[in-house]
């Protein structure tokens, strides 16, 4: 008898997902292409098999263990958690090039793996849309955002007319993306801004909001405490009613965005939120080459205070850099959720044919 992954479910050997949504998945993969291939934007690939990957203390990439030959002793690579490093190489590469012709940007549908991650909303292995638009502000990658989620949706209606009266999520207005800067969101929901407060001071709104941080949390790290807030209190009220972005995040958030020197500073980075689930993350992308040094020592720095690994310093990148990355704007969408979104199911197993349990 098949072995089934739970009572009520098909074989396990069957997809998760409808044949209807592997359809969508084909048609919604095309139509993403078309959109940025007609904005002048030229599709590449990098490796999604690596020896340098992207430094992040919140993200465990997949590693593999590879031999130059039969016999010889093995190091360590690493499945990508983003296509980010290649793709930043190919545009320093690019801005070298003396070519008068060069593409608008770079974009890439990739599978993309994170270890430790599974739930209705993530997988190990899931696809990534990610570009980068040369001499863009990261203003012009939400409004550009924008347009590609509303180029999307109206092909699912055009195609499914009847499916926003069973999924709701469809019925977006005309009025723009609303966007919402992270302070301005904590005064909205906490009624107080937060970036300059201290561990202290956020501990105690933490409890005032009735969220108790876990005993894992460092209570002394103000962006365990951000993040926390931000988790059980902000993002459940981000674009319920219409897409929403979240911008200009703390300074000590930037991750490889641009510090803007506010009082006080704020990373020029930014989310797009649709029904309190997080869809993309994009960046004005950091240019420098010492500053990227430095966080990435310090990503490690806290990867290792956590109790993992610490990896690579990202060479390759750095040298890059070091040639000249041009000014850009890049983003990083989740297409699973996208899909999800779309479609109106209420968990990635129900768009990904087969999920991390029937892999």
């Amino acid at each position: 008898m098949d072995e089934l992954i739970n009572a009520g479910q098909t074989p396990s050997w069957q997809p998760s997902a409808s044949w209807r949504i592997l359809k969508w998945r084909s048609l919604l993969l095309s139509e993403i292409r078309k959109f940025f291939t007609t904005r002048g934007y030229l599709e590449v690939e990098t490796p999604t098999l690596s020896r340098e990957t992207v430094v992040d203390a919140h993200l465990d990439p997949i590693e593999a263990q590879l031999k130059t030959h039969r016999g010889a002793d093995p190091e360590t690579w690493y499945l990508q958690t983003s296509p980010e490093f290649g793709m930043k190489r190919l545009l320093a590469d690019l801005h070298q090039s003396p070519s008068s012709e060069k593409p608008a940007g770079l974009f890439q549908i990739c599978k993309a793996f994170r270890d430790g991650e599974r739930g209705e909303l993530h997988n190990p292995e899931f696809t990534m849309i990610e570009w980068y638009g040369l001499e863009t502000t990261y203003h012009d990658q939400m409004t550009l955002t924008e347009s590609l989620i509303r180029e999307l949706v109206n092909r699912v209606l055009e195609d499914e007319p009847g499916v926003s009266s069973m999924n709701s999520r469809l019925n977006i207005t005309e009025t723009p993306f609303h966007r919402l800067a992270y302070d301005d969101a904590c005064e909205r929901v906490l009624d107080c801004r937060v970036l300059t407060q201290s561990a202290e001071e956020l501990l105690i709104l933490c409890r005032a909001e009735g969220v108790e941080p876990p005993p894992s949390l460092d209570t002394e790290d103000c962006d365990s405490l951000l993040n926390l807030l931000l988790a059980e209190k902000i993002e459940p009220t981000l674009g319920i009613n219409n897409p929403e972005f979240l911008c200009d995040y703390p300074a000590s958030q930037s991750a490889l965005a641009k510090v803007r020197a506010d009082d006080p500073p704020v990373a020029e980075r930014f989310e797009l939120y649709w029904d309190g689930i997080e869809l993309c993350n994009g960046y004005q992308e950091l240019t420098e080459t010492e500053v990227l040094r430095r966080r990435i020592f310090e990503e490690n720095s806290r990867r290792l205070c956590d109790g993992a690994a610490a990896l690579p310093t990202a060479e390759h990148l750095l040298s890059a850099m070091e040639r000249g990355l041009p000014e850009c704007s890049g983003v990083a969408l989740g297409f699973d959720r996208l899909v999800m979104l779309f479609l109106g199911e209420k968990s990635l197993s129900g768009v990904i044919p087969f999920p991390h349990d029937r892999a």
